[in-house]
């Protein structure tokens, strides 16, 4: 009897070990952020000397921070780049594919010489083979919330053939424009990190729904 129960007892302690070595963690989603510009490219100059550089690379950096202490790195995040430099769009587009990334998120702001001209706008390319119709229902998503949540005027999903989308075929990819630095509005919430951390937050939490 005694030898039974020790052999029944081996017998559920291999079978355990098996479910829990036979469970394959589910990997983390793989996502590329690019920050727009840098370094001598300024890109857009708004109001009070406000540049587009600077807005969205601390976006980007927010949203690693709140992905490793908020959302308990979810995700596999990587930078286009990770300070004041110009890296070249052939070499952004590169870093997804060497990494064989899941998405891919250009940030850029807007400018016009119509300072009355404002809100966000999401751009997607026709030309992503199959991840097209994914990449433009996650940019209706974020584009709503931007509007919605944070009150962000809406510009609309526009389809754009921009060098960054046309050779990030092998992953989701689009291109936010949060807005415009040179209307008084849109550049004085966009220049307060706090709203940066805000939009970082909103971001990660859509591509959650990407699961």
């Amino acid at each position: 009897m005694g030898n039974t129960l020790k052999n029944v007892s081996l017998v559920i302690l291999l079978l355990k070990m098996c479910i829990i070595f036979g469970q394959e963690e589910i990997p983390k989603k793989r996502i590329v952020i690019d920050p727009g510009h840098g370094g001598k490219d300024s890109g857009a100059i708004g109001i009070n000397g406000i540049q587009e550089k600077d807005v969205v690379l601390n976006i980007a950096k927010e949203i690693v921070r709140l992905n490793r202490t908020v959302f308990e790195d979810q995700f596999e995040i990587y930078l286009t780049r990770y300070r004041d430099t110009l890296i070249s769009l052939s070499d952004r587009t590169k870093l997804a594919k060497g990494l064989e990334a899941d998405v891919f998120v250009s940030l850029h702001c807007n400018h016009s010489d119509n300072p009355e001209a404002r809100g966000v706008e999401v751009y997607v390319s026709k030309k992503q083979a199959g991840y097209s119709k994914e990449s433009i229902w996650l940019a209706f998503q974020l584009h709503d919330e931007l509007n919605k949540k944070l009150g962000f005027e809406s510009r609309g999903v526009k389809f754009a053939d921009f060098q960054v989308l046309k050779e990030t075929t092998n992953c989701l990819s689009f291109l936010l424009e949060f807005g415009f630095v040179t209307n008084i509005h849109d550049s004085g919430y966009l220049g307060d990190k706090g709203n940066n951390s805000i939009i970082a937050a909103l971001i990660l939490d859509n591509l959650r729904t990407y699961q």
